[in-house]
């Protein structure tokens, strides 16, 4: 393979395992920090251990996730100088913030929440872990702008042989950059309630501490549901929002290849890419892609036909990806609504048929997440700032292919390694469950006179 197949395959392997943590890391945090306010303002021990608990898992996966995240940056200019070059002015900007404000604000808070139990008021530690919470987000924003101006380049000017930075606003207040930091973060959300509900299912079905994971689960699966609306809501918005400025990612994710009005979804659908056509088209819902695409069931929808094949996405990894997405987000959020009304029910943990689903659940969102990075980043090809720069363009021209080989498969030595690490640990702390010792947190009442 050629340095830029080789660097495209070392990039997508260490962004798609650094994001096996970062959506767990996003909702976790705003869990934990939940869990201790309520334990703030209402003194229940349940509370504490539960922060105690949760936040345990939330500290291992973030420490993986910030590991195997320095990596990225690095990337740029190692494998894709060329790209680092012609934008760097622009991209560099959002990761910089990022870098400089997000990223040290949780690294000074989550060490104060780690280390401050006892040492600062049960206010100001909860606030912390709030702090940790908001700056993680914030993180998220950052990037995510950047991502969504690979996807709709604004406020730029191409000179000097470079695109240059002429409007900083215009960059932050992109649309397609809010929108997606929208989606995504909300899919994280919907990890990390997944997450929260798949081992509460586990300890019930094994009758362990039952008031305590039945609140956990109530708690996840409620958080999980307004998640799930937020998903839907910012999906419709994405997907106006791509028919308008990817019409090549738009006609790929829907399989359409003739330009046509009032178009219509095919709920079973083959796509044929070699004779530029769908194999198979049944149960049809009239004008739905069209609704999709620009809230209006007669508008026009650009076929994959009228682009020349050189401009065109892979379509069917595109339209697979955001088939089985969309799938597994209706599964998902069904679930969330039926988990949300039972776990209010005396005897939750009886219904061991509905837990055993939530335990079998648990990588769905994950899974989910990972094909929505699939149809974002393979349904801009070639395009590596789209309309502006091709992929093939932004390759390094001083790397080799043995170089890259050797990188990747260091990479994937080292992440196995991790991967192995931090499914071992959380699977040791999340079976043994909670700590019932908490006089190391809470300090001994000191009775007068004795």
């Amino acid at each position: 393979m050629d340095v830029l197949t080789l660097s495209r395959l070392q990039f997508a392997a260490t962004t798609m395992f650094h994001f096996i943590f970062v959506p767990l890391t996003l909702g976790l945090s705003i869990l934990t920090a939940y869990m201790e306010t309520r334990y703030v303002r209402t003194g229940d021990e349940t509370y504490l251990k539960m922060t105690k608990f949760w936040g345990k898992l939330f500290l291992i996966n973030f420490a993986l996730g910030v590991v195997t995240g320095i990596t990225q940056e690095f990337q740029f200019g190692m494998n894709w100088a060329e790209y680092s070059r012609y934008v760097g002015d622009i991209f560099g900007a959002p990761l910089a913030i990022e870098a400089t404000v997000a990223f040290f604000l949780e690294s000074v808070f989550i060490g104060v929440w780690i280390f401050g139990w006892n040492k600062v008021s049960k206010a100001t530690h909860a606030v912390s872990i709030w702090l940790v919470a908001i700056a993680t987000n914030l993180s998220a924003l950052w990037i995510l702008l950047a991502n969504g101006w690979m996807q709709k380049p604004v406020g730029y000017v191409l000179r000097n042989g470079r695109a240059e930075m002429v409007d900083f606003m215009a960059v932050i207040t992109n649309p397609y950059g809010i929108i997606k930091f929208v989606h995504t973060v909300s899919s994280g959300y919907m990890v990390a309630a997944f997450f929260v509900m798949g081992i509460s299912a586990w300890h019930l079905l094994r009758k362990n501490q039952p008031d305590f994971f039945v609140r956990s689960f109530r708690m996840g699966a409620t958080f999980g549901l307004v998640a799930a609306i937020l998903v839907f809501l910012s999906g419709d918005f994405h997907a106006v929002e791509i028919a308008k400025t990817q019409p090549t990612k738009f006609a790929a994710m829907e399989s359409v290849w003739e330009t046509q009005k009032g178009v219509g979804m095919n709920l079973f659908l083959l796509p044929d890419p070699k004779n530029e056509c769908n194999a198979v088209e049944r149960l049809c819902i009239p004008n739905m892609v069209s609704m999709l695409a620009f809230h209006d069931p007669n508008a026009e929808i650009k076929g994959l036909k009228d682009f020349p094949k050189e401009l065109r996405p892979p379509v069917q990894p595109t339209f697979w990806s955001f088939r089985l997405m969309v799938g597994m987000g209706t599964f998902m959020t069904l679930a969330a609504l039926v988990g949300t009304v039972l776990s209010r029910m005396k005897n939750f943990e009886k219904q061991t048929l509905f837990l055993r689903i939530m335990l079998f659940a648990l990588p769905l969102p994950y899974i989910a997440a990972q094909l929505g990075w699939i149809v974002a980043e393979l349904g801009r090809q070639p395009w590596i700032v789209y309309g502006v720069l091709k992929t093939s363009e932004g390759v390094s021209k001083a790397v080799t292919s043995p170089q890259v080989i050797g990188s990747l498969v260091g990479f994937t030595l080292i992440y196995s390694l991790l991967g192995a690490i931090d499914i071992y640990l959380l699977a040791k702390y999340a079976r043994k469950g909670p700590d019932d010792d908490l006089s190391g947190i809470i300090k001994p009442t000191t009775v007068r006179g004795a």
